[in-house]
């Protein structure tokens, strides 16, 4: 007999050993990077779905901040749907997909070769047709991953885009040497506060800015896919665009706020919807910086690796509530590990 979300606790377990190994085959990373660095590209491109997307958003961050390159999340459907054939001479599409299998992801980087792109894909399945259609292939190696909800193959993604970017810009790896030992502090920061808390909620906001807001699509992501709650994520910034009005007294928030920038430039937005009366649960390295309900401090890192952090605690709080709430997470209703668009 299985006990609900076995597979999701063993995985998330897995983090810390899955991203130590990954920092020592950096020189595997850089074998890709030295291509990308002598055809250097106009700008970049990413193509991805669901959590892949996020860590996509991420990978945009580090290129354009790191690398100084323009960068943009591709449309799939210009391709797949409408036919489009852009000029991609000079460019880097690098597609993120932890099965490689998704077929608007495979066309789109099929096409973007033709159409004289430099392609990468990044995966956890190194026999995936999206390998075979790029002309470099990095894979991600965290092994197979049985529950639906992307735990250790999104933190792995994540780690895997920050060592090819880096060592793109002639980085050495050096930040992300302890990241496997501090993953596994993270791992063990109490989450089960927020548990008896928000079990009960039924509408979640998460916010961040810089390379945090990825966390927040990502934790947006997996507790609406484990617990069906009505989630959504904003940039920080974008809150205070409007959406802000419409938070009161029975939202709750959950406020990525790590140490450098972004995080910085959380603390007016938590000034907003603390005024409001929302209920705020802050996480990251410098959330006691912020007024909040609660806190779910991480170990501090550069600023750009934080994600990978990040999202770590959250995929604790987000078992913990779907099997709260009498939910199987390994077994989420309506969705399959595979999804298959066009």
């Amino acid at each position: 007999m299985t006990t609900p979300g076995q597979h999701m606790a063993a995985e998330i377990a897995e983090q810390p050993a899955v991203l130590a190994d990954l920092v020592t085959r950096r020189a595997e990373f850089t074998e890709v990077a030295d291509v990308i660095a002598r055809r250097p590209p106009r700008f970049a491109l990413l193509a991805a779905r669901g959590s892949s997307d996020h860590a996509a958003l991420y990978a945009k961050y580090l290129i354009e901040v790191l690398l100084g390159l323009p960068a943009g999340l591709v449309s799939p459907s210009t391709v797949t749907l409408y036919g489009a054939r852009p000029d991609l001479r000079d460019v880097l599409l690098i597609s993120v997909s932890q099965s490689g299998g998704s077929p608007d992801l495979l066309e789109f980087t099929e096409t973007a070769r033709k159409q004289g792109a430099l392609t990468v894909a990044v995966t956890n399945t190194p026999s995936s047709p999206l390998n075979r259609a790029a002309e470099f292939a990095v894979d991600v190696q965290a092994g197979t991953e049985h529950a639906v909800a992307a735990t250790k193959t999104y933190s792995a993604t994540l780690l895997a885009l920050y060592l090819l970017v880096d060592a793109v810009r002639g980085g050495n790896g050096s930040d992300a040497a302890e990241l496997g030992a501090l993953a596994e502090q993270a791992l063990h920061v109490p989450v089960q506060r927020a548990i008896d808390r928000y079990r009960f909620v039924n509408r979640i906001i998460t916010t961040g800015r810089g390379y945090s807001y990825a966390t927040a699509l990502e934790s947006a992501l997996k507790l609406a896919e484990t617990s069906y709650l009505a989630t959504r994520a904003y940039s920080g910034a974008d809150l205070l665009h409007g959406p802000v009005a419409a938070i009161d007294e029975d939202t709750a928030v959950l406020a990525v706020t790590g140490a450098g920038r972004g995080g910085t430039a959380m603390h007016d937005v938590l000034k907003a919807v603390s005024e409001r009366g929302a209920d705020v649960l802050a996480l990251g390295s410098s959330c006691a910086e912020v007024p909040a309900a609660l806190r779910i401090p991480v170990p501090e890192v550069v600023e750009e690796l934080a994600p990978v952090l990040e999202v770590l605690p959250v995929q604790r709080l987000a078992l913990g509530l779907a099997v709260a709430r009498g939910g199987d997470p390994d077994n989420p209703r309506g969705l399959r590990k595979v999804t298959k668009t066009r």
